[in-house]
């Protein structure tokens, strides 16, 4: 088994690879007035590290709920936060009155081609580190950034490997998407897999519709083991979102005897502190 451990990426997740290039590919006026998006943590992280890096202001929209770890990160790399209810309906109104005050281009957090092809270089690069052909290649899947990204690239590079998502039984949208054919929001998730909370978006779910293999599922008991299991024996920090691949696994053991797998560990911005380890 092999790790692809974006834990270790700037801002300690993958998500900076996609703000990097959707702010790489804004025209010089667009850069100017700034960007705008909504986030739980990880992306808000590293849309404001790649507009420090551009010299762009970035305003950040975050429900009062985030974990500390995670907006303090944000207000450290420059990002302006406005805080709102735990609601998308919050997070999208108060995005818009933002983009209207500072004429700024908004940046989903997964439904734009851009942050798509960034993430996609997680997978390439993954592949490339390799050097083999691995039966499997499993990434998490919230909105299906990552992982509609990583099923483009992995097939463009290596055909025969097998692309799977990994979710949590109680944030289990994308894979009741997967096998209806169409979308099916999510409601009201409960897992501690806080960065998997989104309902898969529009352009991740047309990809993902027509080129990934499979969507596992795993429990919260098992988000748990897999945490203690890479904390114990990789000797990293990877956060609840990140473990699900691992978690898949040992709920679905069947489906990876014999092969080749590749697990994207998706980021590792853990408050260690707040942490519950206990199931309720």
């Amino acid at each position: 088994m092999f790790f692809k451990c974006e834990n270790f990426q700037k801002v300690g997740a993958f998500k900076f690879r996609g703000a990097l290039n959707a702010i790489s590919n804004l025209s010089d006026k667009a850069k100017a007035n700034g960007v705008v998006t909504h986030s739980s943590g990880n992306h808000a992280q590293a849309l404001s590290l790649a507009a420090y890096i551009f010299d762009i202001p970035a305003y950040i929209v975050m429900p009062n709920n985030a974990p500390d770890v995670k907006v303090n990160a944000v207000k450290e790399y420059g990002g302006k936060i406005s805080f709102c209810k735990p609601i998308l309906e919050a997070r999208e109104s108060t995005a818009k009155q933002l983009l209207e005050k500072y004429n700024a281009t908004f940046i989903h957090p997964y439904d734009n081609d851009f942050i798509i092809a960034g993430q996609g270089t997680c997978g390439k690069e993954f592949i490339e580190q390799l050097n083999l052909e691995p039966d499997i290649l499993m990434a998490p899947i919230g909105g299906g950034g990552l992982l509609s990204g990583t099923v483009i690239s992995v097939k463009a590079l290596k055909k025969n490997t097998k692309v799977f998502g990994a979710e949590p039984e109680m944030a289990d949208d994308a894979f009741r998407s997967f096998k209806a054919g169409k979308i099916i929001p999510q409601i009201n998730p409960q897992t501690i897999a806080d960065g998997l909370l989104t309902s898969v978006g529009e352009r991740n779910f047309k990809i993902l519709n027509k080129h990934l293999d499979k969507i596992l599922l795993c429990s919260e008991k098992s988000i748990l083991v897999a945490m203690k299991l890479i904390f114990e024996n990789l000797k990293i920090v990877v956060e609840p979102s990140a473990a699900v691949s691992l978690a898949c696994i040992i709920d679905n053991p069947d489906e990876f005897k014999n092969n080749t797998v590749g697990l994207i560990l998706s980021g590792g911005n853990l408050d260690i502190s707040k942490f519950n380890w206990e199931m309720k």
